[in-house]
């Protein structure tokens, strides 16, 4: 079995070193452990530190193209030199890499193709902004809830995945891969377990991905609606066609009761014919926009699976 832990890293000079050089080369049930780092467009010494410390493969971009391409970077790479799985962590520290064994343990065992860091469930990250942790526990809560999974932490970027895995994922077009990757896994019935991890925020540093709580917010809620939509497009759609047509029906029924009790008049309660009206023509819309969405998703299935034999036969060990 071979294990790649991949990093990625911008601008890390001052920590890639140590993070590279304090990871574990040794794992029960692992053969082979080797290092990969994917170097997004750094302006300082980030690549060549991580050459000095020992990374097998050091990946460069030659500008900034954040986590998104820097993921899809690190998957085909790890494809290719004949990854079983691949484990991304930090480059930073903030992840104890020691902890990397509970991560790939499911995978080794058959009981999940995907395991991601857990930060909230048993314990709160140590350090970590409220207003961080609050929208990255809504977040969770919210697409679980509308994924009908569970799910515990949606943006923890220290995560295994199983070669399996790697092969079938989209790759993101997002901002970061954490989110997207998780929906698209859901989507394809890939086994998803959440581990929990200690994680520890340090009070001096700012993320180089999140310039503010707004664009954190902003992108991810944009990550994620275009990703539920994508993987669940009738219940996207046809939830609120469905509150809308009902709403509408309440309101003709409304206008039809009032028609009647004031001698057939209309002008009064014209309101509630025209509302219940722009409710329904809405609500029909998104009916047809459901079932548009829908096609659109059994078509884009058979080019995922197309698309999978292909890598399948590209990186065939």
């Amino acid at each position: 079995m071979r294990l790649i832990i991949n990093i990625p890293a911008f601008n890390e000079e001052a920590v890639i070193g140590k993070t590279i050089t304090n990871m574990p080369r040794h794992y029960s049930g692992i053969d082979e452990v080797l290092i990969q780092v994917v170097d997004d467009g750094s302006t300082d010494r980030t690549a060549a530190v991580a050459k000095e410390a020992g990374a097998d493969f050091v990946l460069k971009h030659y500008i900034n193209r954040k986590l998104g391409v820097m993921f899809a970077t690190a998957s085909e790479n790890a494809l290719k030199e004949g990854a079983d799985i691949m484990v991304n962590i930090d480059a930073d520290g903030q992840f104890d890499s020691g902890e990397i064994q509970k991560l790939i343990d499911p995978i080794l065992r058959n009981q999940a193709d995907m395991v991601v860091g857990d930060r909230f469930s048993q314990s709160s990250a140590q350090n970590i902004p409220w207003i961080k942790d609050f929208f990255n526990r809504l977040g969770a809560s919210l697409v679980g809830s509308f994924l009908n999974v569970k799910t515990d932490d949606l943006t923890c970027g220290f995560r295994a995945h199983s070669r399996e895995t790697l092969l079938r994922l989209n790759n993101p077009t997002g901002f970061t891969y954490t989110q997207e990757t998780i929906i698209d896994a859901v989507g394809k019935n890939l086994r998803i377990l959440w581990v929990p991890v200690q994680v520890t925020y340090f009070a001096d540093r700012k993320s180089k991905i999140v310039k503010s709580v707004y664009s954190f917010v902003n992108n991810s809620a944009r990550i994620i609606l275009k990703a539920v939509r994508d993987v669940r497009p009738m219940k996207f759609f046809g939830v609120p066609a469905f509150i809308l047509i009902v709403l509408a029906f309440i309101g003709f029924t409304l206008f039809l009761i009032q028609y009647f009790a004031s001698g057939l008049k209309v002008t009064p309660y014209l309101n509630y014919l025209l509302i219940s009206s722009i409710m329904f023509i809405i609500g029909i819309q998104l009916l047809i926009f459901a079932f548009i969405a829908d096609m659109i998703k059994s078509s884009r299935m058979l080019t995922e699976d197309l698309m999978y034999q292909l890598k399948k036969e590209r990186y065939r060990k």
